[in-house]
């Protein structure tokens, strides 16, 4: 039930048997998959790992496309997570010991609706060639992952949890034989994990961790509790002690952790507060006392799906908050500004740095792998990483080739051939973007391919024309005197098989246009419970209005997720 809406209407889609035993008879298996594009977007990357004595080398973690790595700065990629148990990746670490010896956490770090879960800690000793599971199957979620500098067997995680029910595996893991055994050492089985770990490489006995309490639901999302904190260990993470001096005493959210490069006794937070407020706050005695020094905090969606901080092993003082628009403060966190985005895509969640080039560092977005070469003035796409996520995809019937449309997470909605007459194949001049923002469902109109529907989020659908270039916006309207039209993060749209002018679109009620969208009639009233999000209960009660809650981080609820029209 992780992902099923508590409230699904099914207008009865009914399949004959015969199409059903046709269906069933198909040999899938004896079909090959090609890559027919596009590649002028790729998808979320989580994590970075560049390989410490070959600087052309980089692995890097995909939100959902697990691991993939380059021996010639990113000019061919090769994917070498392929058949293992999850393709949902938070972390991905080479051992100082070795560094053919990668570590993934599966699970991204990030608490959205659309997040993807993993089964556990992987190891390769190949490189990436081979890979064993090492357990914490049941953390769904993990973020950090540590090496004690001196005992390659010994490696801690930092593991958040199942995001959507309570228990599994949560909290700081350690393991002193290789991955055999792991023990936690901080967390709890209900709600409590761990989102960050930290080291001194001074003396790796004494170690930081950020606990995180949070909970989703369909309905609700609740971001933090008084079992968020952080925590400091002085005997290898066998034990931990709450740190409090100077820091909030409100329920906290998110919490990002970063320590100096030049002085590690200096040790920074970024804090996610109440209903998405929050800021940066710095240690200058390892711990001991902290002190506000500024409002920073990730926005956009909400903390929940940011809210990583780095310090830059090269300027002494340079943070940078991961956001929507990466900031960075060149003070300690006392100010903070948004970093040129111009040609990168924004929504940032991982960076890596170059150990003797202080101009360049990657950046891993929602929309692929950046780089840049002189600090942030400008940015270079890394544009051969085909890891785009699509939520689902459309045909039409154009001939002699039918084309593909899809919408994708946070790149948008897009169209191109199945197959060209071009002896190169298809290209990615042959793809075009249909629409932009979080792209959704696609629709195209039966014996007309010149007619295609395209949807962003929360049912913003519009009606495409390919000849005369022109693009509509088709999304049913309430009317005077009536509520706020709810829709679905991810609204569904119906072209009916009958007449290919009728669609049939969904919010809390079912929409029927016979005109392609130029008007609508609602065939129906509210389908759904129209419950009051707030009463229902979530951390296993009823919560009070004073707690956490991570408003923006919430899907609009009380909404229809699924239609269908009878065949016949």
């Amino acid at each position: 039930m992780r992902f099923l809406p508590a409230l699904l209407l099914s207008l009865l889609l009914v399949v004959p048997a015969s199409a059903q035993d046709s269906v069933a008879d198909l040999n899938l298996q004896a079909l090959s998959l090609r890559n027919v594009g596009p590649a002028f977007t790729s998808g979320r990357i989580s994590d970075i790992a560049i390989h410490p004595t070959d600087a052309s080398k980089w692995y890097v973690g995909v939100g959902s496309g697990g691991v993939w790595v380059t021996d010639n700065w990113g000019t061919t990629w090769e994917s070498i997570f392929d058949g293992q148990g999850s393709y949902s990746v938070g972390a991905v670490k080479l051992s100082p010991h070795d560094p053919n010896e990668v570590w993934v956490g599966t699970g991204e770090d990030v608490g959205g609706r659309h997040v993807a879960y993993g089964d556990g800690v992987y190891r390769s000793r190949d490189g990436g060639k081979t890979w064993e599971n090492l357990g914490l199957r049941d953390s769904e979620h993990i973020s950090r992952i540590l090496f004690h500098p001196d005992d390659r067997n010994t490696v801690y995680v930092s593991a958040q949890g199942p995001l959507w029910s309570s228990g599994g595996e949560r909290g700081v893991y350690v393991t002193t034989d290789g991955g055999a055994t792991w023990t936690r050492t901080l967390g709890d089985d209900e709600w409590v994990g761990a989102t960050d770990l930290l080291m001194d490489p001074r003396d790796p006995d004494v170690m930081y961790a950020a606990t995180w309490q949070r909970h989703r639901t369909v309905a609700n999302y609740l971001g933090g509790g008084p079992g968020t904190g952080i925590h400091k260990s002085v005997d290898g993470g066998r034990t931990w002690t709450e740190l409090t001096r100077g820091l909030p005493g409100s329920n906290m959210g998110k919490i990002g952790l970063a320590m100096s490069y030049h002085n590690p006794d200096h040790v920074f937070a970024a804090i996610e507060l109440d209903h998405t407020t929050g800021g940066v706050w710095m240690s200058s005695d390892r711990g001991a006392s902290w002190t506000k020094q500024s409002d920073a905090v990730a926005g956009a969606t909400g903390p929940h799906y940011y809210q990583e901080l780095f310090t830059s092993p090269h300027h002494e003082g340079r943070l940078f908050l991961m956001d929507a628009s990466l900031q960075m403060s060149e003070d300690f966190g006392k100010t903070f500004n948004r970093v040129n985005r111009r040609d990168k895509h924004g929504d940032n969640h991982a960076i890596a740095f170059m150990p003797d080039d202080p101009d360049y560092y990657l950046m891993g977005t929602d929309g692929g792998l950046f780089e840049t070469f002189d600090d942030a003035v400008t940015w270079k796409f890394v544009a051969n990483l085909p890891v785009t996520q699509y939520y689902k995809v459309a045909v039409d019937d154009a001939e002699p080739f039918y084309n593909i449309y899809g919408g994708t997470q946070d790149n948008g909605s897009h169209g191109g051939p199945s197959r060209t007459d071009n002896r190169h194949g298809v290209r990615n001049a042959d793809w075009f973007k249909t629409l932009g923002a979080d792209g959704h469902q696609s629709a195209t109109e039966p014996g007309n391919p010149n007619i295609i529907y395209a949807e962003s989020q929360q049912g913003g659908l519009a009606r495409i024309d390919r000849i005369t270039g022109e693009q509509v916006s088709v999304q049913p309207q309430p009317g005077p005197g009536e509520p706020y039209e709810r829709y679905n993060w991810d609204a569904p749209i119906i072209v009916s098989p009958h007449d290919p002018a009728t669609l049939y679109f969904a919010s809390y009620r079912v929409w029927k246009s016979t005109n392609r969208g130029d008007s609508w009639t609602a065939i129906s009233g509210d389908l759904t419970r129209d419950q009051e999000r707030f009463e229902l209960p979530i951390m296993g009660r009823v919560q009070a209005w004073e707690n956490a809650w991570d408003l923006i981080a919430m899907s609009v609820y009380n909404t229809i997720s699924t239609v269908g029209v009878s065949p016949v």
